[in-house]
This record gives C-alpha cells, structure tokens and sequence, in this order.
C-alpha cells in the first residue's frame, strides 16, 4: 500500500511536470494609450519622450498636475461652461490626453458611459463645448525627473445630470 501511494504520488508529479500553461492576454501590455490619429490630431502637437514609456499623472504620487489643483479646473467650469437642461445627457464624460513636456496638450479622446457604465453618445453639442473647454486649459504642470521633462497622460471625467456638470474628477 505504501508503494501504491508512492507510486500515485511520483506518478501526478510527474504528469504535471510536462503540462505548461500558456496564458495569453486579452489585453495590450499598455492600455489605453493613445497613437496619433492624423484625422483627430493636431500635427502640430509633439511628444517629447518615448510613445511607449508616457506614464499616467498618478504614477508621481503628487495627485492632480495643474496649477491650483483641482480648485481651478472646478471654477474654470463654473466660470465658462454654458449650463443648459438636457433630459437624458446623464453619466459619465472622459477626456483623456497628453500634458507633453511643455504643458502642452493633444491626442484628446472623448468616451462616454451611462450611470450602469455602458457605452453612452453624448449630445455632440454637449461633448464638444466640454472638449474645447477642457484643450483651452492652460495650466498643466510640466513633470519632470532630476535629469527631464517628460510627457504624462491626463484625464477629466465630467460627472453630467440631464446636461449638468455636476462634478470634475479626478
């Protein structure tokens, strides 16, 4: 019996040797990045470090990268968003872009989600004030290393209620 169990135990050890698992991603080694689309993109718009390497704002652990934080984009808004009432223009709109190692920003995608984050169409009207408003911002901090300045990746995600800014975050 000793040598039954021996044998079963040696036996699975070995089978299991031989299997290799193979694990394919279902998704890009960097999510979510953004390549130039000549049909979106300002030409004018360059990056300053590798298009592989651009990290996201939160990697610095200094939170937001404007100047006055997040205080300033808040008024920003208030200040020149136009509120209209738009019944069903609730969820979530994101702008995400690149701060390059100017300040400067481009290469801006818009998505949309509705509150049970499913993709959500935004009235074009709606999305586009928020997008000009949001390329007019001019106080992105410029990030940088001991040695460069280098490009980091930004978002704003606009919280809307029937067409209403009711929230900025990050």
């Amino acid at each position: 019996m000793k040598y039954l169990l021996v044998f079963s135990f040696t036996l699975v050890i070995f089978q299991s040797c031989g299997q290799t698992q193979s694990t394919v991603s279902t998704y890009p080694e960097h999510v979510g990045d953004i390549s130039f689309d000549a049909k979106l993109d300002d030409p004018v718009f360059k990056i300053c470090t590798n298009e592989m390497n651009i990290p996201q704002y939160y990697n610095f652990g200094d939170g937001l990268q404007y100047i006055g934080e997040k205080i300033a984009i808040n008024k920003y808004f208030t200040e020149n968003f136009k509120n209209r009432i738009q019944k069903n223009e609730t969820g979530f709109l994101t702008i995400r872009f690149i701060v390059n190692c100017e300040g400067k920003t481009g290469r801006f995608r818009i998505e949309g989600m509705d509150n049970n984050y499913q993709i959500k169409k935004f009235d074009k009207e709606l999305e586009s004030q928020i997008l000009k408003l949001t390329k007019q911002l001019d106080g992105w901090v410029v990030a940088k290393s001991k040695e460069q300045k280098y490009d980091y990746y930004q978002y704003l995600t606009f919280k809307l209620v029937d067409g209403q800014i009711i929230e900025i975050m990050p």
